[in-house]
């Protein structure tokens, strides 16, 4: 009930939509009884003889041809009014599941895979809609018809309707043993689909490497077992959803096994009418209708609940990195940074960096070196706030970083990464991402300063080339090129340049460092580079070892000191 009422809540905008709906199934419920006492009419006229039965008949008959119209009107517009409102919500929802995963922070992402966070926009969302359009209105018809036709039952003969009766509790309870079973199931089920959601993506995405390490069988055995689990998790959901319908036809059959035979006795004995037997029997069939609908509807409702929990567990998960509520925007800094005394894991007991002390002045460019997996990287998502440090501080300009909105802490800073991503679209689009106000002139500039503008203009749409998913038709040096030219728009206090040209052939390199080398004049610069040959001009070189800053220095000082940074160097022929 907590999740259907959270959906109620929020879906309030649209249940104008509901009412509409439901008004119309009122009126649909209403014009159903009409169908059981025209036969009972008939009936009684027929067994009394009555000699103006053919005119009266045909007058009944036209009354409830024009009832199916109206009952076709209504269910249309019950249909179509739940559905939009059903449809208008999900999208509603579907974007809040977006956003919030664009406002989660890093960390959430690491034991995900892009599948399964894709089942939640597209799979678990459209559970919404199976509780608005579906399950809310069908509890609604009904229940109206349950109580429009026991009326009719309990006005037609009480003593009979009581017996007809006799099942319902049983009816009820087996519906709710059900729900009580099914529900973990079908949530469980909506779990495994997002996991074979997420290494069918995960297979798609590397089909390239599947087929060039020649892996197709032991993919497909993978694919095999996670596809048998899904298999195995409906079918037992469907195992109980199957065990109790029969059940429940059962029991209806039950309560018509009564009527029949205290039916026939009432009527022997003179207690009820022939025509009100066939009456009281077409309008059981209407009651009994809807209670067993119920066990399909509880299946549908069971995977509608589970699917919205998933969406709604997803909505109240905290960002581990939070804005404070009197955060400050920054709209530009002078670019100083200053680390104090900071630790970071990523698993409790592995440390990334301990207690790291380092200022870096504004303009200044500095290089973090070390072996991999020393915490480089780390420190520039540290910088950009996508983690928090475990202890310690960081600050821009004197001021800490979680006192600085999200916003201003990134609109300060650029990034061109080892991995570079583009978007499925232009040249043109990709360049301005971070600056979408930029004019040409400005993204030809930057692109020229990336030694990007010449191929650019090879190509076959120049700036206005599609490149595919991932930049697919570009080189990898292209596509860092463009990454860069990105970065460059953005002019902003503060650079970081993550293995920024290691896909470059070494003349394109020596080009891009020359034009990073401008572009750094006037910035914070932080380099990060397994080529130490590219930071040899540094203002300051950064040297991790274990977690900790092992040296400090220029080129020069750190090449005297004959320490990790001279080993480094002597491994490279530097």
């Amino acid at each position: 009930m907590k999740t259907v009422l959270r959906v109620l809540k929020d879906s309030r905008a649209y249940h104008r939509y509901i009412w509409l709906g439901i008004g119309a199934i009122a009126c649909s419920t209403l014009a159903s009884l009409y169908a059981p006492w025209a036969m009972q009419q008939l009936t009684a006229l027929i067994t009394s003889g009555d000699a103006d039965i053919a005119s009266k008949s045909l007058k009944m008959g036209l009354i409830l041809l024009l009832v199916y119209l109206l009952q076709a009107i209504f269910n249309y517009i019950k249909g179509y009014y739940t559905h939009l409102g059903a449809y208008y919500y999900v999208a509603e929802l579907r974007l809040a599941v977006y956003d919030k995963l664009q406002h989660l922070s890093l960390r959430f992402y690491s034991d995900k895979q892009t599948g399964q966070l894709m089942s939640y926009v597209m799979n678990d969302a459209g559970g919404a809609e199976r509780l608005f359009a579906h399950v809310f209105p069908d509890l609604v018809v009904h229940g109206l018809t349950l109580l429009a036709v026991g009326f009719m039952l309990f006005t037609i003969n009480v003593p009979l309707a009581l017996v007809s009766l006799v099942s319902v509790p049983l009816i009820i309870f087996a519906n709710y043993v059900y729900s009580k079973r099914a529900l973990p199931l079908w949530g469980k089920n909506a779990k495994v689909m997002a996991e074979m959601s997420g290494t069918l993506q995960d297979n798609l995405s590397g089909m390239k490497e599947i087929q060039a390490f020649n892996q197709q069988e032991s993919e497909k055995e993978r694919m095999r077992a996670v596809i048998d689990k899904e298999r195995d998790a409906i079918l037992e959901a469907v195992k109980t959803d199957e065990f109790v319908r029969p059940l429940i036809s059962f029991f209806s059959s039950v309560g018509l096994v009564g009527v029949i035979i205290y039916g026939g006795y009432f009527t022997s004995v003179g207690q009820m009418e022939v025509a009100e037997l066939v009456g009281f029997t077409l309008y059981l069939n209407l009651f009994y209708g809807p209670i067993s609908a119920l066990s399909s509807l509880n299946e549908s409702a069971n995977m509608a609940i589970a699917s919205c929990q998933r969406v709604f567990d997803l909505l109240d998960q905290e960002s581990e990195v939070k804005e404070l509520s009197d955060a400050r925007s920054v709209s530009h800094l002078a670019g100083k940074i200053e680390l104090r005394r900071l630790d970071f894991h990523y698993h409790v007991g592995q440390p990334v960096l301990k207690e790291i002390d380092l200022i870096i002045q504004p303009g200044q460019t500095i290089a973090l070196v070390g072996s991999t997996g020393v915490g480089k990287t780390t420190i520039s998502n540290l910088l950009n706030r996508f983690y928090d440090p475990v202890a310690g501080q960081i600050l821009f300009d004197d001021l800490d970083l979680k006192t600085m909105t999200l916003g201003s802490i990134r609109n300060n800073i650029s990034m061109v990464l080892q991995d570079t991503f583009l978007f499925n679209g232009t040249v043109y689009e990709n360049i301005v991402y971070g600056l979408k106000h930029a004019t040409k002139e400005q993204t030809i500039a930057a692109a020229k300063a990336a030694n990007a503008h010449s191929f650019i203009t090879a190509l076959e749409d120049g700036y206005e080339t599609l490149i595919g998913e991932r930049g697919l038709r570009l080189s990898g040096g292209q596509k860092q090129r463009l990454s860069i030219a990105r970065a460059i728009l953005r002019d902003t206090p503060i650079l970081i340049m993550d293995e920024a040209t290691s896909a470059l052939d070494t003349e394109t390199e020596r080009e891009i460092q020359q034009a990073l080398d401008t572009i750094s004049k006037g910035r914070t610069t932080v380099v990060i580079a397994h080529r130490l040959s590219t930071i040899r001009h540094a203002d300051l070189i950064v040297v991790l070892d274990q977690a900790q800053i092992a040296e400090l220095g220029t080129h020069e000082e750190l090449i005297q000191r004959g320490g990790v940074y001279a080993r480094l160097c002597q491994n490279q022929h530097i």
